[in-house]
């Protein structure tokens, strides 16, 4: 059996692709550097992170992006010969439906998936969640949602078909609107089938919260009319709040060697009673069969997702189990690790300065959409444990450095070192909460002569608590305890991401005094 979700804690969006024996799944980022994450399989039960191919400023350049903003659904394929991805990068969006969005839409090739990728070629900004499709006389269409931000009008106004060119790096040919989407509305993130004659086209609709679902539709010419299916929708969690694998929806299909369908799609696991997913949009898998008549139906009936489902019949695959553990020995990132809208570089990060440490040097505050001294990677259990060792010698109450439970510039908790002018060096949280800052502490902590400060945090479900030591041994629990669920889309209604775990360096005073950092571990526990 698969167990779901098969990617956990903030993988949403997925595309999946096979190429011979190989499953790969690419999914969201926004506003996370590298762009876009592939996860790869051979046996669709055991995955691991495999690559970020977006990994260089040519390729995505997102400085200044909003919160949530940057890659959207990525669409990953393959035509025998290159792979494709095409993705988003939003540069404003609001929740407010209809307002304009900047949404530039581009294509990037590869011989390998392990790269290396191509620079990008500029398709269009009419909308989001572009998706490849290569029909079997050799041509390929683009599809993706229109946004129509006119008074009055649908803001989710269809889906737009246009023929790509390869050979003349652009898309040619008329634009045509060929689905309008169904009465459960909001219909975004297409994808184009062909089985038996018949064109598939695959959608998502009802918004991509608790109402979230797969729409599917049929036409015998690729430009339509397409005809929904009769049981819309295919795929959906809503109305069944009992359901532990919620927002299922945003799906994308694959067969396998031996004739057997699969569905990726997009899911959520909210605390309870909260229902807040501060893990994020996750990818769940179910299996697939055909109709009689041509319509695809989940195995064993009904259409709401299940936690197990049957494996392909496929060998078994394990990967090799990645260390939690970053003590900085490399001079190069774990892939588990990212920044924050800027790729790292030797003026802000240093692997090399100081061997065994990673160096951060100050640069803007944790409200900052442009240059951030953070690394940090997805919290994926609802019970986990992080800590790091840190060497910081502020000088001023402008220079901090810390560990970091972070969603957005709006809401995070920072359990941070810095300078007070009557007490030295001190320790203290910043809490971040809907745009309002707030210093829960009585009194900052005074760790004046401390050379080495250890940091550490722990997520209990809907709790996290923060502890600090001076030799890694004896630890001092911080008593103020802070809701895991603020960290989630629910909380802060104006994100689509998940909770993250990090550390980080901020230097106000623009002198960028730097912080070394010992090692950063993740530990994941029962659930």
């Amino acid at each position: 059996m698969i167990k779901n979700p098969i990617l956990k804690g903030f993988n949403p969006d997925p595309s999946i692709v096979r190429v011979g024996d190989d499953y790969y799944v690419a999914t969201s980022t926004f506003e996370w550097f590298p762009g876009v994450q592939i996860h790869h399989s051979k046996d669709l039960i055991n995955w691991r992170l495999l690559t970020r191919p977006l990994d260089r400023l040519s390729l995505l350049d997102m400085a200044g992006n909003p919160n949530s903003g940057g890659v959207w659904a990525p669409c990953l394929s393959y035509d025998g010969d290159l792979f494709y991805l095409v993705y988003t990068d939003v540069k404003s969006w609001h929740i407010t439906s209809n307002v304009t969005k900047d949404t530039h839409n581009y294509v990037t090739t590869a011989k390998n998936i392990m790269g290396p990728w191509s620079e990008p070629i500029f398709l269009n900004s009419s909308g989001f969640d572009p998706s490849l499709f290569h029909d079997d006389d050799g041509k390929k269409w683009l599809v993706n949602m229109q946004n129509d931000f006119r008074k009055g009008k649908n803001p989710f106004a269809g889906i737009l078909l246009q023929e790509f060119s390869l050979e003349e790096k652009k898309l040619v040919g008329p634009v045509k609107n060929i689905f309008k989407g169904t009465e459960l509305g909001v219909t975004e993130a297409p994808h184009l089938y062909k089985r038996n004659g018949f064109y598939y086209l695959m959608t998502a609709e009802g918004g991509t919260s608790w109402d979230h679902a797969v729409s599917m539709a049929r036409s015998k010419e690729i430009w339509g009319p397409y005809e929904v299916d009769p049981q819309n929708p295919m795929l959906t969690s809503a109305k069944n709040s009992e359901l532990q694998l919620q927002k299922a929806g945003h799906a994308s299909l694959v067969e396998t060697q031996n004739g057997e369908y699969y569905i990726t799609h997009l899911c959520g696991r909210p605390l309870r009673p909260e229902m807040k997913c501060n893990l994020g949009r996750e990818t769940s898998i179910q299996k697939v069969n055909w109709t009689e008549d041509g319509w695809l139906r989940l195995e064993g009936g009904g259409n709401e997702p299940r936690l197990e489902v049957p494996a392909p019949n496929l060998p078994e695959f394990k990967f090799k189990r990645v260390r939690c553990r970053n003590d900085f020995e490399n001079t190069e990132l774990n892939i588990h690790l990212n920044t924050l809208r800027i790729p790292p570089d030797e003026s802000w990060l240093s692997l090399k300065e100081r061997p065994g440490y990673m160096r951060l040097r100050g640069q803007e505050s944790l409200s900052s959409l442009h240059r951030q001294s953070i690394v940090a990677r997805r919290q994926q259990a609802f019970r986990c444990e992080a800590e790091t060792c840190i060497e910081f010698e502020p000088d001023t109450f402008q220079q901090m450095a810390g560990l970091v439970c972070y969603y957005d510039t709006n809401d995070y908790i920072y359990l941070r070192i810095s300078f007070d002018e009557e007490l030295g060096k001190t320790l203290t949280i910043h809490h971040m909460e809907s745009g309002e800052i707030d210093e829960p502490l009585d009194e900052e902590i005074q760790i004046e002569g401390w050379v080495k400060v250890y940091l550490r945090v722990n997520i209990f479900n809907q709790s996290i608590e923060f502890s600090y030591s001076e030799d890694g041994v004896n630890w001092y629990k911080i008593d103020k305890v802070f809701e895991a669920g603020q960290l989630s889309d629910e909380h802060n209604k104006l994100g689509f991401t998940g909770s993250f775990i990090g550390i980080c360096v901020q230097d106000l005073s623009g002198m960028k005094k730097h912080a070394d950092f010992d090692y950063f571990t993740y530990f994941e526990l029962d659930e």
